[in-house]
């Protein structure tokens, strides 16, 4: 058994706090691939069979031989799961190629909303006054990003972004729906519906299925720190209560939009005005919303 449970608050919030910390990595790897836009479902096929063949391999290595029977246990949750996280992760590199950085990140910021949206409709649990008002100012943020992005390749990343931080909550909703949901084999269904998705769409374009080598490397980092994040995500948060892990996920913001802000790498993507004002609003819902809900539900951010 690998499974390490930390039940220690003051080791857990370090190891979420990297974990993050690794998922900001993202959109800098994205930024130094090769034009990623003109290969998306090259990236996607790349990206899913990495996640996919490294969620088994860690599945293997801490329950041995018996964890196909997680497969058997996935049911209708953990179908709807991974086909939410699936979309999320085909939005995201959508998003990213249209819109700066700061941007996507920002939409899936606003993922504890959405998924209090869903739980509300789907599983009808109780939003509360403060969690309305948090909702309120997030949309507000977001309704200022979208009016500083004219540019039409701008919007379009806006909206495949809010459509990534919608699919995410598609995933975290399921696994509060069936609790016993296995959510890693959830992931690593994610990623094969990935790259079956993918495998369709570069047979009906008959291009091949792999970039340059230097641009699968990339596909495959991505692939390899979604996947180590994950698993250092889900060790670390079973001692924090979920108030405060929807403050620390945001360190994967604000990580990512400094990454490739930061001279030193080489982007220099500087956010506009409106970004950071509505990016403002955003950070502030959430910081309301983690001081006001005290409820331990989980909200989990993978991306």
């Amino acid at each position: 058994q690998i499974m390490l449970e930390l039940k220690n608050e003051k080791i857990a919030i370090p190891v979420v706090l990297f974990a993050g910390l690794i998922w900001s990595l993202g959109p800098l790897v994205v930024r130094h691939m090769d034009q990623p836009e003109l290969v998306p479902w090259q990236y996607i096929f790349s990206r899913g069979l990495t996640i996919f063949f490294l969620i088994n391999i860690y599945l293997y290595l801490d329950e041995g031989k018996k964890f196909f029977k997680n497969y058997l246990n996935i049911g209708r949750s953990g179908i709807i799961g991974g086909f939410g996280l699936g979309i999320a992760m085909i939005t995201f590199i959508y998003s990213i190629t249209n819109t700066t950085a700061a941007i996507t990140l920002l939409c899936l910021a606003a993922m504890p909303f959405f998924t209090a949206l869903l739980g509300f409709l789907f599983l009808k649990e109780r939003i509360t006054l403060n969690v309305w008002i948090a909702i309120f100012i997030a949309t507000a943020g977001i309704i200022i990003i979208a009016l500083g992005n004219t540019e039409k390749a701008s919007l379009t990343g806006l909206v495949y972004g809010m459509t990534s931080s919608i699919g995410f909550s598609i995933f975290s909703v399921s696994l509060r729906w069936r609790k016993e949901t296995p959510k890693f084999t959830t992931v690593a269904v994610a990623g094969l519906f990935c790259a079956t998705i993918a495998t369709f769409f570069i047979i009906m374009n008959k291009t091949s299925f792999l970039s340059t080598s230097y641009n699968g490397a990339m596909f495959s980092l991505h692939g390899t720190l979604v996947t180590l994040g994950l698993i250092l995500y889900s060790i670390g948060s079973k001692a924090i209560p979920a108030a405060e892990l929807t403050l620390l996920s945001l360190t994967e913001v604000i990580g990512g939009i400094f990454w490739v802000w930061l001279p030193l790498f080489g982007i220099n993507e500087v956010p506009s005005n409106n970004t950071i004002i509505g990016g403002f609003f955003i950070f502030m819902s959430i910081i309301y919303y983690s001081l006001t809900i005290k409820s331990n539900r989980r909200f989990i951010a993978l991306n």
